[in-house]
C-alpha cells in the first residue's frame, strides 16, 4: 500500500507521524473477523525514485488487529526539516505501508501425513437398523393391518409423546404392540424414517404436497418439531388456488403460524381469493373454522 501525501508547509509539527487507519466494518476484507488476526506493519518513506529509505523505515510489533481497531502507526517518524530538505518531489512525498497478516496454517488434505475425516454416516446406519428390523421391540399395526417394527428407545429419544406412550405409567400391556387406525401406513413409515435419519424419504413430485400435509399432522401429534417445520416450509412454498383454503385450515388447526401467514399473503394477492372461494376447501373452512374466516376477511380488508 502506497500513501501519496501532499506537503503542507504551514503549521506542520516538528516531526511527522505515519499511521494506518483500520477499515470500517463494511470495508473490512474477508477473513478479518471481530476475533481479529495477528498483523505487523512496516512504514517506509520512499525516495524520489520510489525506493524505501532504510533510515526512515519503521516496523511495528506483531499485534492483534480487528475491524474495530483504532488508527495504528509510528510516532516521531521523520523530522520535518529532513522531509522538506531531501524527500519532497513536486511538493509531495510517499510512504509505503506493508501489512503482514499471520493466519493459522491448515495441513493440506492431500498430503500423505494428513487425516481425512469423512462426513457423518450415522443416519445411514440408523436407516439400515430400521429397515432390517434387527432388535425391534415394538410393533405398530397401522392403516388397517400393516405391521411396522421399530425400537422403543429410539422413538422415546426423539419424541416425548412416544416416550410417554412406551415408558410412561399408563403404558399398560399395549407397549409392545400399538394399533393406529387414523393414519396411513406410508405416512407412519415416512415419519419413522425421519425419526431414525432426521430426513424425509424420497417421494414422487406428484405426491410431495399430500405427503407434507399428512406428515405435518403426524409431526404435531408426536411432537416432532423439526419435521413439522419442514412440512410447513414445503407447503408454504407450494400454495396454489386449489389447496390454499385447505392449507389455511391445516395451519390453523395445528398452530403453524408461518404457514398461516403465507396463506394470508397468497389470498390477499389480486385475483386469488375469488377462485379459492369456489373450492371445496373454502366451503370446509367456512363450516369448520368460522373464526378463521373472520380473521381472513379482516386480514384482506386491511
Amino acid at each position: 500500500m502506497r500513501l501519496h501525501c501532499k506537503h503542507d508547509s504551514g503549521d506542520t509539527p516538528a516531526s511527522a507521524r505515519a499511521s494506518y487507519q483500520a477499515p470500517s466494518a463494511s470495508e473490512a476484507t474477508a477473513g478479518v473477523s471481530e476475533d481479529g488476526v495477528k498483523a505487523q506493519f512496516i512504514f517506509s518513506l520512499l525516495d524520489n525514485v520510489g525506493k524505501p529509505v532504510s533510515c526512515y523505515t519503521s516496523t511495528s510489533e506483531m499485534i492483534m488487529f480487528t475491524s474495530k481497531s483504532p488508527a495504528l502507526g509510528v510516532n516521531q517518524f521523520i523530522q520535518r526539516k529532513n522531509l522538506e530538505s531531501f524527500y519532497l518531489k513536486d511538493d509531495s512525498f510517499s510512504i509505503r505501508c506493508d501489512v503482514t497478516v499471520v493466519k493459522k496454517i491448515r495441513a493440506d488434505a492431500t498430503s500423505l501425513d494428513s487425516v481425512t475425516i469423512p462426513p457423518s454416516d450415522l443416519h445411514l446406519h440408523l436407516r439400515d437398523l430400521l429397515e432390517s428390523k434387527n432388535g425391534g421391540d415394538v410393533t405398530f399395526e397401522v392403516g388397517g393391518g400393516q405391521l411396522l417394527d421399530a425400537h422403543r428407545y429410539m422413538l422415546a429419544a426423539r419424541s416425548s409423546v412416544f416416550k410417554a406412550e412406551l415408558f410412561g405409567p399408563m403404558k399398560g400391556d399395549t407397549a409392545s404392540r400399538i394399533r393406529i387406525d387414523d393414519m396411513e401406513a406410508r405416512v407412519f413409515q415416512s415419519m419413522l424414517h425421519f425419526i431414525y435419519t432426521d430426513s424425509l424419504p424420497e417421494v414422487e413430485d406428484s405426491d410431495k404436497i399430500v405427503m407434507a400435509q399428512h406428515l405435518l399432522v403426524a409431526a404435531d401429534r408426536y411432537n416432532l418439531v423439526r419435521l413439522k417445520l419442514i412440512c410447513e416450509d414445503v407447503l408454504s412454498s407450494n400454495i396454489d388456488k386449489s389447496i390454499a383454503a385447505s392449507t389455511l385450515v391445516l395451519a390453523e388447526q395445528h398452530g403453524c403460524l408461518g404457514l398461516k401467514k403465507a396463506c394470508f399473503k397468497f389470498l390477499k394477492a389480486p385475483g386469488n381469493l375469488t377462485p379459492v372461494m369456489a373450492t371445496d376447501g373454502f366451503l370446509h373452512l367456512t363450516r369448520s373454522c368460522p373464526t378463521l374466516l373472520q380473521e381472513l376477511l379482516a386480514n384482506i380488508a386491511s
